[in-house]
């Protein structure tokens, strides 16, 4: 099985090595090869993801069995009101095809990193409290990156959080579990490639 995962560049260096450590023991011998098709900023949209998605599928080099989109609803300007406005608009851009699955971060990819407040306390060195309420509940106006840069701002560790190194040394030794049960969009998202593989859902 060949899945073609269409992520953020950023987001797609931190988050794959820690996708696949979770998946290995739940498909042993189903594992897919994950293909990423990185994009710096953010992923295509309209008529141009639909092409991708199209030549993806086609075949080739790599061809893919599966894609999945995968965008943050906060992309700075406001073109999606929510995770499920988000899923429509990249179906309704790709058009009736079941080999397409999109997937969202609501609000950004930072969202599945608060159910890891303790270790994103240590790391900046401060004792700031987790904003409220459900990780994928923090919204438009201070998506959950800005809490987290917040706590580096205040904290005696390094004064500004960086995805590509931070993100990594909160995620490192986690089990995505965690975040999976705290974040029902990530839960959807792992669970598409769980049952793509004929695993168990979690």
């Amino acid at each position: 099985m060949k899945i073609a995962v269409l992520i953020e560049g950023e987001t797609e260096r931190v988050f794959l090595p820690y996708l696949r450590e979770f998946l290995s023991p739940r498909l042993p011998g189903r594992m897919p090869r994950l293909i990423s098709n990185k994009y710096d900023g953010r992923i295509p949209k309209q008529e141009k993801l639909k092409r991708v998605v199209e030549a993806l599928l086609r075949g080739g080099d790599p061809d893919a069995d599966h894609v999945i989109a995968l965008t943050d609803v906060y992309t700075g300007s406001h073109d999606f009101q929510d995770a499920e406005d988000a899923k429509q608009k990249m179906r309704n851009w790709v058009g009736p095809n079941d080999r397409f699955h999109a997937h969202v971060a609501q609000h950004d990819f930072e969202a599945w990193l608060l159910p890891y407040w303790p270790a994103i306390q240590e790391l900046a060195r401060h004792n700031r409290t987790a904003p409220a309420g459900k990780p994928e509940s923090v919204n438009h106006n201070h998506p959950p990156s800005y809490h987290i840069k917040a706590i580096f701002r205040s904290g005696q560790g390094p004064r500004h959080y960086t995805k590509t190194r931070d993100a990594k040394r909160i995620l490192q030794g986690k089990d995505l579990s965690v975040a999976a049960a705290a974040c029902p969009e990530l839960r959807a998202f792992l669970n598409t490639i769980l049952t793509l593989c004929d695993g168990d859902p979690i």
